[in-house]
This record gives structure tokens, sequence and C-alpha cells, in this order.
């Protein structure tokens, strides 16, 4: 594979939530807006955008990053000098690595938590829609979920797992102590509003009123979980009857300000609001934050809620990345496989012209022969071939991961075949596991490095 898998993103840690509004691309993949189209640098692709990231995914040649980040930009109507402060980049086995710890939730604000496994199947099939990936991409996303997969079924970092709207009841708790004797009002009625509606009713909310611009689908979550659900035009009016308000929709400009709170307080009598927004882009401007007996808090927020519920699943995290480890290297084996495929072609072409040759010459030698003495050369000659090939077939396949790049190379040089780029991919899980050895023998360090993927690896979570 002569391409590399390239992955650019910023998320929770690199870039504050306002950064993340302004460059998120929830509305930039449908296939008439779809921000990474295929062509020069870039030949596979796929977006995440989600509350707590933005990443992009491609495979393609050159200065297929560098693409990737003026593509994202010119979505946003921005500079990429603009954007490049917040955002990483990863390469190959590391790019692989880190989409394995995203959807295997080790790379969310709450270590565990399931929604981001959802929303990278929902990316996947946007993706797939827009006819953005193709065999690496393909592979690579059905690879990732059959790894989070793995990571719920042999840990335990899940096992006691957290969401956003866990953390934003858990906020509320603090803040009033209990939730009897208080009623929420939910805005949007999504998978975020349901959980937090579990959440609420568990700890006893009195009473839980949906708003949502799909009155239908207000109802649905209103009844289901015992509630009233409300007009999305009559917000405000609904507003002065509750004490906490959850926001989680996917609305591109704030749905409550300033404005509309001041006579929400009047009524009242400035008894106080707490308003949670877990949306990206927010909610819930700003401003409301100015006034008086009113408590806003954004997603970037819950952080503190989320840090305290991170201890016990730290230590199954790290039995996680060893999963992730080793189906990267698995990957990075089926990549090798089809690295070795040109060479092995080639190298079976050229024994069947050295057999036709052969034929062709002692069957010229003999003079006139019948078609049985054909067959019999034909058979001792392809018999000859196939045990002369098996050696240096066999060394190609079943070459250690590290060792493929050069057994291509050597049995390239023997038989004097075509030249073919050895796997970047490869070549660059080689440098890396260099650098790993390297690092964690170095004399005098005191301890060993962490390569990026492993500092970004444990905490966050997703929203």
């Amino acid at each position: 594979m002569d391409c590399d898998i390239v992955l650019v993103g910023l998320n929770h840690r690199t870039a504050a939530v306002d950064v993340r509004e302004r460059f998120a691309l929830v509305k930039h993949t449908d296939p008439d807006t779809w921000a990474l189209p295929l062509g020069g640098a870039i030949h596979e692709s796929l977006i995440l955008s989600t509350c707590n990231r933005v990443e992009l995914l491609a495979m393609g040649t050159g200065d297929v990053a560098d693409q990737m980040l003026r593509h994202w930009a010119m979505a946003r109507g921005a500079k990429v000098e603009d954007l490049k402060p917040y955002t990483y980049s990863y390469v190959n086995a590391e790019a692989v690595r880190h989409l394995f710890s995203v959807a295997s939730s080790l790379d969310s604000m709450i270590l565990g938590e399931p929604q981001i496994l959802g929303q990278l199947k929902q990316a996947y099939r946007k993706a797939a829609a827009c006819h953005a990936t193709g065999v690496i991409l393909n592979h690579l996303l059905h690879k990732a979920f059959s790894v989070a997969k793995r990571v719920r079924t042999e840990t335990a970092v899940a096992s006691s797992a957290v969401s956003i709207s866990y953390a934003a009841v858990e906020l509320a708790k603090r803040i009033f102590g209990t939730m009897q004797g208080h009623r929420a009002m939910l805005i949007g009625a999504g998978e975020m509003a349901e959980l937090a509606a579990t959440h609420l009713i568990k700890n006893g909310i009195d009473e839980i009123v949906v708003a949502n611009r799909t009155f239908a689908k207000a109802e649905k979550l209103a009844e289901f979980y015992r509630g009233r659900a409300v007009p999305f035009e009559e917000l405000a009016r609904h507003l002065a009857s509750v004490d906490i308000v959850i926001t989680s929709t996917g609305s591109q400009e704030p749905i409550i300000r300033a404005r509309d709170i001041r006579s929400v307080l009047k009524a009242r009598r400035n008894r106080p609001m707490f308003f949670i927004d877990i949306a990206v882009p927010r909610d819930v401007d700003p401003d409301v934050n100015g006034l008086d007996n009113v408590y806003l808090y954004d997603i970037d927020d819950l952080k503190e809620v989320v840090e305290e519920n991170l201890s016990g699943r730290r230590e199954e995290a790290s039995k996680a990345r060893q999963i992730v480890d080793e189906e990267v290297a698995s990957f990075a084996g089926w990549v090798g496989r089809l690295d070795v495929q040109p060479t092995i072609k080639e190298l079976i072409h050229r024994s069947r012209l050295a057999e036709e040759e052969e034929v062709a010459r002692t069957m010229r030698r003999l003079g006139r022969s019948d078609d049985a003495t054909r067959e019999a050369l034909e058979a001792m000659a392809q018999g000859l071939m196939k045990k002369f090939l098996h050696e240096p077939l066999t060394y190609l396949k079943e070459g250690d991961q590290a060792e493929h790049s050069r057994r291509i190379l050597a049995i390239q040089n023997i038989f004097n075949l075509d030249r073919h780029c050895a796997s970047r991919f490869n070549a660059h899980e080689d440098r890396e596991n260099a650098q790993r050895r390297a690092s964690a023998q170095a004399p005098g360090d005191g301890e060993k490095k962490l390569c990026p993927a492993d500092m970004d690896g444990l905490a966050g979570q997703e929203g």
C-alpha cells in the first residue's frame, strides 16, 4: 500500500467548547455538503463530528493532511491558520491506534461511555452514503467496531460507565441536594435527552417536561417517562414552571437568550434556575449567565464531575489499551498482506512465462510430437515451478509484520521484479516501535517516554 492513513482532529482536550462549535462539521456530512471530497491527495474519507470532537479520517497520498485541513477550514469559512493550532494529526499505525481508542471510548471525556461507538457507526454510514469510503477505510471501520466490542467484553472499562447526561444530572444533584420537589425540562428528544430523563427519574425528580421541534417526538419521550410534552413554540412560557433545564438539541444557533429569561425570572419571583447545556453548538447563549439567580453550565463544566468517576475505570483502561495495541498489529498484518500481493502475482506471472518458454523450446527440439507429450511437459514444468516457488512464497506470506517491507524488497531484488513501494503503514510502525524501544531503554530518563497516542489515550469522554 503506497498510501497513508491519516487522521486530523480536535477534541475536548485541545479546544474549548466555543472552538468546537466554530469548527463542527455536523452540517457537512451529507452527499451535497460532504466536506472531504475525493480527488487529488484524498482517496477515501470519513467525518466524525460530536459534542466533544471533530475528527477527519482519510486514506491518500502526498499532502493529504494539508488538504484535509484546507477542506475543513473552507467548509467552516475559516482560515487554516485559525484551525491548525487546535488540531492533532496521526499517520498510519498511530492513526489506527487513535481510531480504535476513540471507538473503545478510551479517548472520551467520560471513560467507557457508550455513545461514541454509535456516533462513529453513524459517521461511517454517512460516509458510505456519500461513497467516500473504499477497501481500506471499510475494513478499518469494521475493525474499529470489533475492537470496541472486544474491549467491552474483555474488560470492565464500561461496567460502570457514565454518560454526559449522567454527569449533567449529577451536577444538578449537587446544586439541589435532591431531585425531589423539583421539576426539570428537557429541550431536545434525542439519545442524550433520553439518558438524562432516565437519570432524573432514577434520582426522584417530581416531573419531566419535554420540548422538541417535532412535537410527536416530545410526546413519545414524555409519555415513556410519565412526563408532559409542550410545544417548542411555547418554550418560554413553560420555562417558568421548571427549576432545571437540560438542553441537547442540534440547533446551529442559541435557542435561549438573556432577553428570553428576564420575563421568566419575573414570573418565578427570582427563584434560582439552573441551565445545563450539553449541546455543541450551545443551545443557551452565554449571556444568560450574567442574569441574577441564573446558573449556566456547559459541557466543559462537566469535566470536574467526570473526573471523580474515572479512577475505577483507569485500571481497566490499561487492559483495554493492550487490546487496542494487539488489534493495531492485526490490522497492520492485513495491510501487509495487501502489500505482498503485487510481488506474489509478479513472481507467479514470471514463473508462468518461464514455464511457457521452456515447454515451447523443448517442443521445438523434439520436433513432431503429439498433444499427450505437450501436456506431460506442461505438467512437469508446472510441478517444478510450484516446488521452486514454495519457499519464496512462504517467505513472503509468513514473514513477521516488521519484516514485510524488507522481505518484499529481498524477493524483488533476487528475482529482478518490478519495484513496488513498501508499505508506508508498516514502515511507520517500524519507526514507532524503534522509538518506543529506544525511549524505554534510554539511560537517565527516569521513566518511559510516551508517544502522543499514549498520552492522549486515557482521559476524556463523548457527547
